[in-house]
């Protein structure tokens, strides 16, 4: 095989400046080409190139014509395609449902991803060729491989095999999968046999399903069921969700009316030298030169690092479980350090390293002696309360120091939010927290208590507010004595299922008394495969079937309202919650009030005509 180009090609000239004829594999995504290991296109087509396998890529194909998507011509094995590092949904629509004017994925910023890229992509491409296998994967593929709630058109829709003509869907980060199936294609199986790969999902056929149906199988209810019937959706949300583990998890299946989707059990995850050997693949951290514009999605991660994967937090309101697993895989200092090092001698590098992180900041190094050997508990969250969960930062401090020892660097960042709840449990003597602002904060701190109201944190699987509370107070204790004072920048989350107008006026509160700065607001979106999200389309907790309070329409709108109740265009909605909550207390000019009470100019008038009556 052909030694890693400086770029992976985009057209058949660069193929044949490779020495490539046909490609063996081709990549088609919703993103510009990026050669950095954040971009997932990037990141399996070094990984696949390495495995022996030319590869070549697809990158934003105009949809509505076959020239892009012939451009190379027909993969000697298959396709590979994904809606780009972010689902296409999420990308293109707003929580409002208006749709964005930009995209920092694409050069310039200019959307150029279809709705539902990945259904739309796999169709031009059984079309254009039929008969060539097709694997999705990617973030909007590994969330839909079940039948899922659909926020923008509101109902539930078919897993994502049963839409797009796929043989096979490779979920999570899927280096192990993809590199497995192009082995397996490549000695001659056919793309029907490739079924007992770990990591992956196919379907069957329901006539075979009921004469051959696999034994030890956990069938979870069907697309049928689920959309009709809520706690059906509830019920089969929590069985698959518990079954997201590579050491434990068993194989699943949801019956569809023309299909049965099946679901191996994750891979397993990779050894730091796996890990090392993926990120030190010769990625260039440059857009491909053939766009006349910047692609806006380089800048901030060009010069930051890739520390670990997977978070074992499992927030409500988040898909991490299903995608990267709840196990830490952290790679060596070594390796971290040779990347940066590379980075240093870029001329672009002005000698800031932004970033150094994964999911969470300070996970890296973090180890459970369960993982290996029996997985993620399946009957509780991993948290630092468990006594075999090891917390310590001392790895991470020492990674730390050692990338600032790194000649041509100046500054090493940690842009990530983290846990904070890890750093108070820390008791190993580790001076993390101190670090972290003498030397790796370049003002703000990012952090994410998202509520402080207990049962909208135990909705979210979040520490209690009590936890942020102690954080606050050894952040600021950190702040005495120095030059440039430091912020905390905390993300507040409103409109989560749980949670009531009356439990963010408390926030509100919460926010006044602590003086915390709130431009990182998020209004809560159903994105698929969440638990969250389960909650939001049931009204029920999926673990439990208990009741849950979903704020939809006019209250969601009063909650972000509330949440940023300094905002004068907010005002009447935020006059309007607190009379929902019964707070008319914090209406007025007292130091206490949130929002000033109406004024002559404010009441109500009426118009000529009323006053004509």
């Amino acid at each position: 095989m052909n030694p890693q180009p400086p770029f992976l090609p985009l057209t058949s000239a660069e193929g044949r400046a490779c020495g490539i004829d046909q490609f063996d594999i081709i990549l088609v995504t919703g993103d510009a080409y990026i050669d950095h290991p954040s971009f997932g296109t990037a990141l399996i087509g070094r990984v696949l190139w390495d495995a022996g396998f030319s590869v070549g890529i697809i990158a934003q194909p105009d949809v509505k014509t076959e020239r892009d998507f012939t451009a190379l011509g027909r993969p000697r094995l298959f396709f590979g395609i994904s809606s780009g590092n972010v689902d296409s949904m999420v990308n293109n629509l707003t929580p409002n449902l208006k749709r964005r004017s930009s995209d920092v994925y694409s050069p310039g910023g200019v959307p150029r991803r279809p709705d539902r890229a990945t259904i739309v992509y796999a169709n031009r491409v059984h079309a254009t060729y039929p008969g060539t296998p097709i694997v999705i994967g990617g973030i909007e593929a590994s969330l839909r491989r079940f039948a899922h709630y659909d926020y923008w058109q509101d109902r539930v829709r078919q897993s994502i095999l049963a839409d797009a003509p796929a043989t096979l869907l490779a979920y999570g980060m899927a280096e192990r999968q993809m590199v497995a199936i192009a082995r397996r294609l490549d000695a001659g199986e056919p793309a029907r046999a490739l079924r007992d790969i770990p990591g992956t999902c196919c379907t069957m056929e329901v006539a075979e399903w009921r004469v051959a149906r696999p034994e030890g199988v956990v069938v979870i209810p069907g697309f049928s069921e689920v959309s009709s019937d809520k706690t059906a959706y509830a019920r089969a949300f929590a069985l698959h969700y518990r079954e997201q583990d590579p050491v434990r998890g068993r194989t699943l299946a949801q019956p569809h009316p023309k299909t049965v989707i099946v679901q191996n059990p994750p891979a397993p995850p990779l050894s730091a030298a796996e890990l090392d050997h993926i990120y030190e693949l010769p990625f260039s951290r440059r857009t491909h030169p053939s766009y006349p514009e910047p692609v806006p999605a380089l800048e901030p991660v060009q010069f930051s690092v890739v520390s670990h994967r997977g978070c074992f937090g499992s927030c409500s309101f988040c898909a991490l479980t299903h995608h990267q697993g709840r196990i830490i895989q952290s790679r060596s200092i070594g390796s971290i350090v040779r990347e940066v090092t590379r980075m240093a001698v870029m001329p672009e590098f002005k000698g800031i390293v932004k970033d150094v992180g994964g999911p969470t900041a300070n996970m890296y190094g973090t180890e459970c002696d369960r993982w290996g050997t029996a997985g993620a508990c399946p009957d509780m969250s991993c948290s630092p309360a468990c006594p075999t969960l090891r917390t310590s930062h001392r790895k991470l401090a020492d990674l730390l120091k050692r990338i600032s020892d790194v000649p041509g660097v100046k500054k090493v960042f940690v842009s990530s939010g983290i846990r904070y709840d890890l750093v108070l449990a820390d008791d190993s003597g580790s001076r993390y927290l101190d670090d972290l602002c003498d030397c790796h904060v370049s003002g703000h701190l990012k952090v994410a208590p998202e509520h402080i109201s207990p049962h909208v944190t135990e909705a979210m699987n979040k520490p209690d507010g009590s936890v942020f509370d102690r954080f606050v107070n050894r952040f600021e204790a950190l702040q005495k004595g120095k030059p440039k004072r430091q912020y905390l920048v905390p993300y507040f989350m409103s409109g989560h299922p749980g949670c009531t107008v009356s439990d963010m006026v408390e926030l509100a509160e919460y926010i006044r008394d602590r003086g915390l700065y709130t431009e990182q607001v998020q209004d809560f979106t159903p994105t698929p495969m969440s638990v969250s999200t389960s909650m939001y389309y049931t009204g029920l907790n999926p673990f439990t079937l208990e009741p849950v309070h979903v704020p939809k329409g006019r209250e969601k709108r009063i909650q972000r309202a509330l949440m940023q109740y300094r905002e004068p265009q907010n005002r009447g909605l935020v006059l309007e919650g607190l009379r929902m909550a019964g707070r008319e207390d914090l209406i007025g000019s007292g130091k206490k009030c949130l929002v000033a009470g109406e004024s002559r100019d404010h009441r109500f008038r009426p118009g000529p005509a009323a006053q004509r009556k």
